[in-house]
């Protein structure tokens, strides 16, 4: 008698994301020497930011595997497909319209939360100025949040997306890995050329970084896909990207930014 193990879409789609953000992090720092392409010199990363990279990797840990217990959650209670539906789910129009739909939920739930973490002076003081000790940000921060935001955004963000798209579990291991890739692409600190997700989208690591500085936390809440909300409510800050006399470059806003 034969013995395997199968994996199951659901524990997939709770791991491989994790798995992803470790990797896709991992190879930017490697390319974090490359100075011409850096946002930010590595001295500034090092004197600027005001919390160590050991605590981030232990808050990063922290929020992952409180998501990975609700996302199992998630998947028992929306339950198992079968192999019915997991073939009809195969259809490219489906699975770009899916795509789609989960993108916008997941940009307007992150983008109305991420504001609202600003303006109410308690939330942000007390929750989310802990993502902002990375003034200097760099890939495996990404996900550097307070629990609770981490909570309210990422886990609860992601399960809206992932019920509201009707995505399968199995879909959803692609989706939620696509989605860990563009996060960690725009804390990545760094302007490479060529990179796919400069050139598709907007909201970039540069766009990102304007927000991260200390002048420009009114603008750019937008994440992690597209600007449209920053467009529609006047939080867009444009920028140029000028190079830095050391090396690299420097993302400094096209307007003047607004001190109250």
């Amino acid at each position: 008698m034969e013995m395997g193990f199968v994996i199951s879409d659901e524990l997939l789609g709770t791991v491989v994301p994790i798995v992803v953000y470790w990797i896709y992090s991992g190879i930017y720092m490697c390319l974090g020497s490359l100075e011409s392409y850096r946002l930010h010199s590595i001295s500034d990363e090092d004197e600027k930011n005001l919390v160590s990279k050991r605590t981030v990797v232990k808050g990063v840990l922290l929020q992952q595997t409180v998501q990975a217990v609700v996302a199992i959650l998630l998947f028992a209670v929306a339950g198992s497909e079968d192999g019915a539906s997991a073939l009809q789910s195969t259809s490219f129009i489906v699975l770009v319209r899916q795509f789609v739909t989960a993108m916008m939920v997941l940009d307007t739930w992150q983008y109305f939360l991420h504001r609202y973490m600003h303006e109410n002076k308690f939330l942000y003081r007390h929750v989310h100025s802990l993502h902002h000790r990375l003034v200097v940000p760099y890939a495996f921060g990404a996900l550097y949040n307070h629990p609770v935001e981490g909570l309210l955004g990422d886990t609860i963000g992601g399960a809206l997306s992932f019920l509201l798209s009707g995505m399968s579990p199995r879909t959803s291991i692609f989706f939620f890995s696509f989605a860990t890739m563009k996060t960690v692409d725009d804390h990545c600190g760094l302007m490479l050329p060529g990179n796919p997700f400069h050139i598709f989208f907007r909201n970039n690591s540069a766009y990102h970084d304007i927000h991260h500085q200390l002048h420009g936390t009114k603008y750019n809440f937008s994440q992690p896909f597209f600007v449209m909300w920053d467009r529609i409510l006047g939080t867009h800050m444009p920028y140029s990207l000028e190079k830095r006399a050391e090396g690299g470059f420097e993302a400094r806003p096209r307007k003047e930014l607004k001190d109250d």
